[in-house]
């Protein structure tokens, strides 16, 4: 079975879950965008006096820093230590075990970190629990986290690190030929052609992203949408991606498989095989999240191109694109034990003075605003203005009580159409119909 197929099944297995799930959850559930909410919110748990040791589950430590930072909390709170459970780096794997966990009512698992489309299917699923109100100010936040974190109005996680897509490409061979990032995805098909004529076309490819069928490929999909001018799902709740703007950026991608643009073994491609290939060398320009910028300026030899590259905004269709809205956010689960100790790991890990720590050591995304301007981290990351306009402009994805259904909809209509299994428009069609279904 190819790791496609694989990754496939697991988000089947996953979308099966939730819907055990909604037909346990007291008052049932509905998707947000319906209205309401009265009987399909979840009550709060109130013992949040509890204290304990806990586990922080959370997917794949890439940077190193996540075991450092615990050890910092188990120093400080000998009687409160904190284990950290790693799960895989695929999300949609993540999602699977965290619902499993839900679905037997352990208490193995205590602060989850979810991925900020989780929440709205998580909490009407009662697989978190709405946190206390009087413990949690969020005016410190971004507002698009905070968002990403509330169902309903109220809070049931707490945003950790945000995400905005960026287009990290090879400075010194733009430079090289005298060329500008690009900022249109003509401009972008342009460079790479003027680069790959003059350099070994058999050692260099041009752009990759991610279009392994898994979560990935729904944020790589709805980006294109997005920066051709249309939307997945409009304001009003509803689906709307069967227009010639979402053909059009779907197009995009397809044709650029076809022609080379994307080598064709980025069908496979996940965050890490992207950013190995970029660190290795091999591509102009990749699509990937804030995390991959530590990585690739290292000096140690893991990285080729330490000092050769720069980030710039993702391309559009006729003006700079559009990022799907990323990052995680830290819940309790429902189950867990010695919730009064997850609620002050929780505000302990998202204060400023840990962010930033976190930031610097993983260039990951902070949550708080005031720390996009903070002299150190700007320093060390001059592309923090930019990172801050893309999550500030990110378009979120669906809010769906149903995500891991709505999610494999649209991996299987853009898996197929990037497969040239059936013609974009077909394609956009069918998955119009199936989110018609899903997202009431």
């Amino acid at each position: 079975m190819t790791f496609a197929r694989r990754a496939g099944r697991i988000a089947v297995a996953a979308g099966s879950l939730t819907a055990l799930l909604a037909v346990a959850a007291c008052g049932g559930g509905g998707d947000e965008s319906a209205g309401g909410g009265g009987d399909t919110a979840p009550s709060a748990d109130s013992s949040y006096t509890e204290k304990g040791p806990i586990t922080y589950v959370q997917g794949k430590d890439t940077s190193g820093h996540v075991p450092k930072q615990i050890a910092k909390w188990n120093k400080e709170h000998p009687d409160e230590k904190v284990t950290l459970q790693e799960l895989p780096d695929n999300a949609d794997q993540q999602r699977a075990q965290m619902l499993q966990n839900a679905q037997i009512k352990s208490d193995k698992m205590t602060v989850l970190s979810v991925d900020v489309v989780w929440t709205a299917e998580f909490a009407a699923n009662q697989v978190i629990d709405e946190l206390p109100a009087d413990q949690f100010s969020t005016d410190d936040f971004l507002p698009a986290t905070v968002q990403t974190a509330t169902y309903f109005d109220k809070l049931y996680a707490v945003p950790a690190t945000s995400d905005g897509g960026l287009l990290y490409y090879r400075k010194d061979l733009l430079d090289k030929y005298d060329l500008k990032p690009p900022t249109t995805w003509s401009e972008l098909k342009d460079a790479c052609d003027t680069i790959t004529k003059g350099e070994d076309k058999s050692k260099l490819n041009c752009f990759a992203g991610q279009y392994n069928k898994y979560e990935g490929l729904t944020v790589n999909f709805s980006e294109a949408v997005n920066s051709a001018g249309g939307v997945v799902v409009g304001e009003d709740g509803k689906p709307n991606v069967n227009t010639p703007e979402a053909q059009s950026g779907l197009d995009v991608l397809v044709n650029w498989f076809k022609d080379g643009t994307i080598p064709k073994g980025a069908i496979t491609w996940q965050e890490e095989q992207g950013r190995q290939a970029f660190q290795d060398g091999k591509l102009v320009f990749l699509r990937n999240w804030p995390y991959v910028y530590s990585l690739a300026e290292k000096d140690d030899g893991s990285s080729k191109v330490n000092g050769k590259f720069a980030v710039a905004p993702l391309p559009g269709l006729d003006q700079p694109g559009v990022s799907s809205l990323g990052g995680h956010n830290m819940a309790i689960s429902k189950y867990a034990k010695n919730k009064g100790t997850a609620v002050e790991f929780i505000k302990w890990w998202t204060n400023q003075e840990n962010q930033k720590s976190y930031s610097l050591a993983t260039s990951q995304a902070p949550t708080r605003t005031a720390l996009y301007t903070d002299p150190e981290l700007t320093k060390e990351y001059p592309y923090m203005p930019i990172l801050l306009k893309s999550i500030e402009t990110a378009q979120p994805r669906p809010k769906a009580v149903k995500y891991g259904d709505v999610t494999l909809a649209i991996q299987d209509s853009a898996y197929a159409a990037l497969q040239g299994q059936i013609p974009t428009q077909q394609a956009l069609s069918e998955l119009q119909t199936k989110l018609e279904s899903l997202i009431k």
